[in-house]
């Protein structure tokens, strides 16, 4: 136990958004399964820098990285939107065998190779022989004109102009590292190269 009486937290997860009108979130988790998570103990998250446990009433998967949940308490859609982009936390003594150097890729930023935002990693979907992110495109599609954004095609040096999803929307796109420019840990972004079409 802590000095105020919490056990050792762990953050497993974060509320990426409201889901419904009935207080439901989508939550993303990193270092663990959402099946790891032990639904009847109490999730902890932090108010005014205290952590405050909230018990789970409902929880449904989503992938590899995704769940839907109900917490005690969070009953309706304003309740749900003062959640979003909070962590989650658990209990560590009830977690065994997370890694410590698991990557955190969630809220990361994507970029192209000219710098521009390709958007946000919002989820992990970890498909076995080919990990993908879940990617929100930004409001602005990062070029400037909200237009399109350029992706070469693999393995050539040139790109075409591909039409960009409508701002906010999310995108399922393969992590391979041969996509992969660079990696900055500091300003917590990743540089690609994507195939044209793919966005």
């Amino acid at each position: 136990m802590t000095e105020a009486g919490f056990p050792d937290l762990l953050k497993v997860a974060k509320v990426l958004k409201s889901n419904g009108t009935h207080g439901d979130l989508l939550v993303g988790f990193r270092g663990i399964l959402p099946e790891d998570l032990e639904t009847e103990e109490p999730v902890y998250i932090y108010f005014d820098g205290l952590p405050v446990p909230f018990f789970i009433l409902k929880f449904e998967t989503r992938g590899s990285s995704r769940a839907i949940m109900h917490l005690m308490g969070v009953d309706n859609l304003k309740d749900a939107e003062e959640m979003v982009s909070r962590e989650i936390y658990v209990d560590s003594s009830l977690l065994e065998d997370i890694p410590d150097d698991d990557p955190d890729l969630i809220g990361w930023t994507v970029l192209d190779e000219n710098g521009a935002n390709l958007g946000t990693i919002t989820g992990i979907e970890d498909i076995p022989g080919n990990p993908c992110i879940y990617l929100r495109r930004p409001t602005s599609a990062g070029t400037g004109t909200g237009e399109s954004v350029a992706a070469p095609a693999a393995g050539t040096s040139t790109g075409e102009s591909v039409a960009a999803p409508a701002a906010g929307t999310e995108v399922l796109i393969p992590l391979h590292e041969d996509f992969i420019l660079s990696i900055d840990e500091t300003s917590r972004s990743i540089t690609m190269t994507l195939p044209a079409g793919l966005l």
